[in-house]
C-alpha cells in the first residue's frame, strides 16, 4: 500500500483560479509518478483557510489519511486578515505537534506577506515559520512563493487578483517544495 502525503493549505494548494490539475500539488504528483514512488498525494487544500481552520481540521484527516508526510501551507489568509502573529505561530506549532505525534514527517512552507501591516509585522510574519521549524525540529520552505512573488516579471506571474498564482508559476511553486520534500520521502 502506498504511503500518504496530505497537504493542508489554502487557496494556493487549492487551484484557486486554475484549471484542475495544473496546481503544485498535482504537479507533485505527476513528479512522483515520473520518479516512480509509490506515494499517494491527498490534497485537503481549502480556499480562504487560516491556521484555525487548519488546526481544527487536521485531527480528523491524520486519523482518515494516516499520512506519512505532512505539507503544511498555511498562514498566508491569517496575515491578509491581520490576525495576531501568536496565534497563528500557536496554531502553526500545534499543527506540526499533531502531525508528528501521528508519526508524520512535516514540511512546513514558509509565507511573507507585503509590508501593508507595516514592515515590523512582515519580518516577524515570515520569521514565525523559521521560529516553528526550528522548535519542533521539522523541514522548512523558508518562502513558498520565491521566484514567484519576487520575480522581476512577478506581474505576469499572478492573475488579476494580485494574490493568486497563475498555472505558469506553479513549477516553480513546486520547484521551491520539491528539494525539502523529497528528502523527507520514504
Amino acid at each position: 500500500m502506498p504511503a500518504t502525503l496530505l497537504v493542508l493549505g489554502d487557496s494556493l494548494s487549492a487551484e484557486y483560479g486554475l484549471a484542475k490539475g495544473s496546481g503544485w500539488v498535482a504537479l507533485l504528483e505527476q513528479r512522483l509518478a515520473q520518479e516512480k514512488r509509490s506515494i499517494r498525494v491527498f490534497n485537503a487544500s481549502v480556499s480562504g483557510e487560516t491556521t484555525s481552520g487548519g488546526l481544527a481540521r487536521l485531527p480528523a484527516l491524520l486519523k482518515q489519511q494516516t499520512p506519512a508526510i505532512v505539507v503544511i501551507e498555511l498562514g498566508a489568509n491569517d496575515a491578509l486578515r491581520g490576525l495576531p502573529l501568536e496565534m497563528t505561530r500557536d496554531n502553526l506549532r500545534a499543527m506540526v505537534r499533531l502531525a508528528q505525534d501521528a508519526k508524520a514527517r512535516v514540511l512546513l512552507l514558509g509565507m511573507q506577506v507585503p509590508p501593508n501591516y507595516g514592515p515590523d509585522y512582515a519580518q516577524q510574519f515570515a520569521a514565525g515559520f523559521a521560529t516553528v521549524a526550528k522548535e519542533q525540529k521539522t523541514a522548512l520552505v523558508p518562502f513558498f512563493l520565491k521566484d514567484v512573488a519576487d520575480a522581476p516579471n512577478a506581474a505576469d506571474l499572478f492573475q488579476s487578483d494580485r494574490i493568486h498564482p497563475t498555472a505558469a508559476a506553479h513549477p516553480t511553486l513546486l520547484n521551491n517544495v520539491w528539494p525539502a520534500l523529497k528528502r523527507l520521502l520514504p
